[in-house]
C-alpha cells in the first residue's frame, strides 16, 4: 500500500523565506500556510488500516529555527482523556502524539518525538528498522492546548539535532511517521500507515521534500559534583565538560573531558550465577547523543559490535569524543575514549554507511588497546540491509575479531542472516541463520552472549484484527517457531518449539502467552570450559497481562511455569510476579511489585578449584520492589526507588560430569548458601534549563552472600541492614549554548 501512495507522499513545499511557528499549542492558520498538511491517519494498532475513530489532523512545515510539526486531535467529551502526569521517557498508556523523523530518509536512523496531552515528553533513537532506545535525550520544544473538543500539540525540533546531508537545489527529502494514540482504548492512527510491529517500520516512512535550512551550534555543558560516603567517611569532588559543536548539517562533534558517570541514575539489581554476562544499557549522556550511527547488532539477543558500557569498566574515563557527518551519500563516524590508570584501554571506532535506493551497506572498524593485559582486540563488521521489494528485508552482517595477547594471535569470523516476508491477510514469516566461530571474540568493547553458535529458526505469524465489536480483543498476533542450535563442534544445544498469542484488548491492557518445548541437548557453558553437561528435554510457559491505568490503579501480573536441570520435567520450577501502581492524585503515584521464583534443580558451577563440579539446589528467591514518583511540577521531580533481593539455596546433590557429559554422582561437599541484595535511591531532579540539572541523591545499598541459608524470609527481612555504601551526591550541570 506504502509503495502505491509514494508519489502522492511526496510534496516540495515553497522555498520562499518562511516565518518561525511560535510554539504555544495553540495553531494559528497563518503560522502553518505552506506546511504539508495530514488527515489520513488511519488505524496501525489494531493493524486494520481503517480510518481512526477520531479525526486527527498533523501540520509539517521547515522553518529556519527547525522542523515544525503540529496536531490537532478531536477528543470530546464522551472519550475519556487521561490526566496523568508522567516523567521524560515515559511509557504509561496515557493520551500522546508521536513525531518521528528520518532527517537524512534512508531508514538508517529515527529520531521519536513523543507529547503526552499533559505535557510529557519522551524521545527515541530508532535503529535496525524497529528497534528503539530511550537512552538518548535531545533538546527540542513542545506545547500543549486543549478545550472542549480536543486537544493540540506544537513542537520544534532543531536543525543541529542530528547530522544530516546537504541536499540538492536547496531542498532537502526526509522521511516522517505521524502518530496518535488514544490512552483509554490503546487505538494507535498513523500516517503513513507503517507500524513497528512489522518488520520494516522506518524504511515506510512516508518522504516529503522541504526547504534545505542549516543551524549551527556549540554548547558546553561543564558540570560539579560532590560525593560524601556515610559509610567510609571519604568525599569525592569532581568538574568536567561535555562539548557539542555542529558547525553545519553535515558535520558533530561531542567531546567529554573527565566526565562524572555518578549513580543518579539507578540501574535494576542483578544477581547473576550464569556463565552469561548481564546486558545493561547505557544511560550516559555522552555515549548516547548520536549514538544511532554506530549500531551494528546481529540477531542474537541485545548483541553489538560497539557497547558503550565497556567504557569506564576498568578505569575512569578521562576524554573522550565522537565525530559523525557525511560526505555526500556516505555517513562516517569517528569515536575515541581514554580510561585512565593502570589498568585503563584505549577504545577506537571507525563507522561507514552508505545508502543505496533499496539497500544500505556499511563497516565499522573497532579497536581496544589494553596494555595491562598486553592485548589489542581487533573487530571488523560488515552490515547489509537490503530491501528488493515492499515485502521482503533481509539483513545480513559479517563480523571478523582477531586478538593479539603475549605475542599470540587468534582470529575468527562470524555471520548472520535475518529475513522477513510480508503476506497477504496478515501472514508473515521469517527465516534466521547465525554462525559464531569457537573464536570469535566481540566482548573487549562490544556484546556477545556467546560464540561458538550455529542456529537457525523458521517462524510464521499471523494477525487477527477483523474481530468482532463483541470480543475483548482488537487484535491477535499467533506465532509459530522452530529452531536448531548447535555448537560449533557439532554438538547439539538443542531443538525447539514456540508458540505465542500476543493480544491487545479494547480496554488498553495487553497480553502476552508463549510456551516453548525443548529438546534434550548439552550445555557447553555450564563448567566454564571443564567439558559438557547433557541436560534433558524440558518445556516453559509463560503469562503476561498489563492493565494501564483505570481509576486511581494500575496492575501488572506475570507467570511461568518451567523445567530445567539435570531433573528437565520431572521438578518443575515456578515465578510469579505482580506489581501495582496507585495514583493518589495525576502527579503522585506509589507502586510496589513482589517476584517469587522457584528452582528445584538448580544447577550452580562451584569455581575454577573445584573442576566440572556443579551443586544442584533447591533454591527460591524472592524480590521486593517498590517506590514513588512525583512530577512536583514541569521542572521538578522526586523519585524514590527500593529493590531488595533474597535468595536462599538448599543442596540435594553434587555432580561431576565424565567426558560425554552425563552425570557422576559426586561425595564432594556442596554447601547452602543465600544472598542478600539492597538497592535504595531517593533522587530529587530540578531543571534549570534545557538539558541543565541539578541532581540530589541519596543512595544505600549493600551485597552479602553466606553459606548456610534461614530462607527467603529471613534473607529479605535482613537485607535492609545492608550498609556497604551510603552516599549523598551533588550533581549540578548547565548547558551553555553559544
Amino acid at each position: 500500500m506504502l509503495t502505491r501512495f509514494a508519489g502522492a507522499l511526496a510534496l516540495v513545499l515553497p522555498c520562499a523565506a518562511v516565518q518561525a511557528v511560535e510554539i504555544d499549542g495553540r495553531i494559528h492558520p497563518a503560522e502553518w500556510q505552506g506546511a504539508h498538511h495530514v488527515a489520513d491517519f488511519r488505524k496501525t494498532q489494531p493493524l486494520t488500516g481503517e480510518p481512526g475513530s477520531l479525526a486527527t489532523e498533523a501540520w509539517v512545515l521547515a522553518t529556519p529555527d527547525g522542523l515544525a510539526i503540529a496536531f490537532r486531535n478531536a477528543q470530546p467529551p464522551d472519550v475519556p482523556r487521561t490526566r496523568q502526569k508522567v516523567q521524560r521517557d515515559f511509557d504509561e498508556q496515557v493520551d500522546r502524539v508521536n513525531a518521528f523523523v528520518d532527517f537524512d530518509g534512508d531508514g538508517r536512523t529515527g529520531y521519536a518525538f513523543t507529547v503526552s496531552s499533559t505535557g510529557g515528553i519522551a524521545d527515541e533513537i530508532i535503529t535496525n528498522e524497529n528497534q528503539f532506545s530511550d537512552d538518548w535525550d535531545g533538546q527540542w520544544r513542545h506545547a500543549v492546548a486543549e478545550d472542549e473538543q480536543g486537544w493540540s500539540v506544537e513542537l520544534l525540533v532543531p536543525w543541529h539535532t542530528a547530522p544530516m546531508r546537504d541536499g540538492t537545489d536547496g531542498q532537502r527529502t526526509l522521511k516522517v511517521f505521524l502518530a496518535r494514540v488514544i490512552g483509554s482504548t490503546g487505538e494507535r492512527m498513523a500516517w503513513p500507515q507503517a507500524s513497528f510491529e512489522r518488520p520494516r517500520f522506518l524504511s515506510d516512512f512516508a518522504p516529503i521534500t522541504v526547504a534545505r535550512y542549516d543551524q549551527s551550534l556549540l554548547a558546553i555543558t561543564p558540570y560539579v559534583s560532590g560525593l560524601y560516603d556515610n559509610v567510609s567517611g571519604d568525599s569525592d569532588f569532581n568538574g568536567g565538560a561535555d562539548i557539542f559543536w555542529k558547525p553545519n548539517g553535515r558535520f558533530q562533534l561531542s567531546a567529554t573531558v573527565n566526565p562524572d558517570f555518578g549513580q543518579v541514575e539507578a540501574d535494576d539489581l542483578v544477581v547473576n550465577f550464569s556463565a552469561t554476562e548481564t546486558f545493561i544499557s547505557d544511560k550516559r549522556p555522552f555515549f548516547t547523543e548520536n549514538q544511532g550511527i554506530f549500531e551494528l547488532t546481529t540477531p542474537s539477543d541485545d548483541s553489538q559490535q560497539l557497547y558503550t558500557r565497556r567504557v569506564g569498566s576498568t578505569g575512569d574515563i578521562t576524554a573522550a569524543v565522537k565525530l559523525n557527518g557525511s560526505l555526500g551519500r556516505v555517513n562516517y563516524g569517528l569515536f575515541s575514549a581514554d580510561e585512565d590508570g593502570a589498568t585503563g584501554r584505549r577504545y577506537h571506532a571507525v563507522r561507514l554507511v552508505r545508502d543505496f535506493e533499496m539497500q544500505n551497506l556499511g563497516a565499522m572498524l573497532t579497536r581496544v588497546d589494553d596494555p595491562w593485559r598486553d592485548r589489542e582486540a581487533t573487530v571488523l563488521g560488515v552490515d547489509h540491509n537490503w530491501r528488493p521489494t515492499a515485502r521482503w528485508n533481509i539483513r545480513t552482517r559479517l563480523l571478523g575479531s582477531r586478538i593479539d595477547q603475549a605475542g599470540d594471535a587468534l582470529q575468527d569470523y562470524g555471520a548472520t542472516v535475518w529475513a522477513d516476508y510480508e503476506m497477504d491477510h496478515g501472514w508473515r514469516q521469517q527465516w534466521i541463520a547465525m554462525h559464531f566461530g569457537n573464536d570469535l571474540q566481540l566482548n573487549d568493547f562490544g556484546y556477545l552472549s556467546r560464540n561458538s553458535t550455529n542456529y537457525l529458526h523458521w517462524e510464521a505469524r499471523k494477525r487477527f484484527t477483523g474481530l468482532p465489536d463483541t470480543s475483548r480483543y482488537s487484535s491477535k498476533d499467533w506465532r509459530w517457531r522452530v529452531s536448531s542450535s548447535h555448537n560449533n563442534h557439532g554438538e547439539k544445544l538443542n531443538d525447539q518449539f514456540r508458540m505465542s498469542r500476543e493480544g491487545q484488548l479494547r480496554d488498553g491492557s495487553y497480553e502476552y502467552a508463549q510456551i516453548n518445548v525443548n529438546s534434550a541437548g548439552i550445555s557447553d557453558t555450564l563448567l566454564r570450559g571443564n567439558g559438557i553437561v547433557r541436560l534433558p528435554a524440558n518445556m516453559n510457559a509463560y503469562f503476561e497481562y498489563e492493565r494501564p491505568r483505570k481509576g486511581n490503579w494500575a496492575h501488572e501480573v506475570e507467570v511461568e511455569a518451567f523445567g530445567g536441570g539435570l531433573a528437565g520435567n520431572r521438578k518443575l520450577g515456578s515465578a510469579f510476579w505482580y506489581s501495582t501502581t496507585y495514583f493518589i492524585n495525576d502527579a503522585f503515584s506509589l507502586n510496589a511489585g513482589l517476584n517469587v521464583v522457584r528452582r528445584p534443580d538448580w544447577l550452580i558451577w562451584q569455581g575454577a578449584a573445584q573442576g566440572d563440579l556443579v551443586g544442584a539446589f533447591d533454591g527460591r528467591e524472592t524480590t521486593l520492589r517498590a517506590g514513588l514518583d512525583w512530577n512536583i511540577d514541569n521542572r521538578q521531580e522526586l523519585r524514590v526507588k527500593l529493590e531488595a533481593i533474597a535468595i536462599s539455596a538448599r543442596a540435594h546433590d553434587a555432580w561431576r560430569f565424565d567426558a560425554a557429559g552425563h552425570a557422576v554422582a559426586a561425595s564432594d561437599t556442596v554447601e547452602d548458601f543465600q544472598v542478600r541484595n539492597l538497592g535504595f535511591q531517593v533522587r530529587y531532579r530540578y531543571e534549570l534549563a534545557p538539558l541543565s540539572y541539578l541532581y540530589v541523591v541519596y543512595a544505600r545499598g549493600g551485597y552479602e552472600q553466606l553459606v548456610g541459608t534461614e530462607g527467603t524470609d529471613e534473607a529479605l527481612r535482613d537485607s535492609f541492614s545492608l550498609r556497604n555504601d551510603e552516599q549523598l551526591i551533588v550533581k549540578l550541570s548547565y548547558r551553555f549554548e553559544l
